[in-house]
């Protein structure tokens, strides 16, 4: 994903539509933390989806999103492109049960 990051914040939030699609979450340090999605049991999209990270993570951190119908398709190739650069997935993703196949970028 290489969008621009956002402050993970209720103004920001606020602006996003009710869509499908994937979302990046990182800390202050810009160090991703989670690679989710809002998919069709989120009832406002990635804006549902972003408000229920913001309660769990209250400041410092940001985010980015795609908007992306395809949602679970694009979440598990980001999953398998992070752990192909950084050898493990994202601290809050570790404990997910989600089957991945390798990805080898060139």
């Amino acid at each position: 994903m290489t969008k621009a990051w956002q402050p993970l914040d209720a103004e920001h939030i606020a602006k996003l539509s009710g869509q499908l699609g994937v979302y990046e979450l990182a800390d202050a340090s810009a160090n991703t933390v989670r690679i989710g999605f809002a998919g069709g049991r989120s009832p406002f999209g990635l804006r549902s989806e972003l408000e229920r990270q913001l309660a769990a993570h209250p400041s410092g951190f940001r985010f980015r999103v795609e908007v992306n119908m395809q949602y679970t398709t694009r979440h598990r190739e980001l999953l398998m492109a992070y752990r192909a650069d950084h050898g493990q997935l994202p601290a809050e993703n570790a404990g997910d049960h989600i089957p991945l196949g390798r990805l080898s970028p060139g």
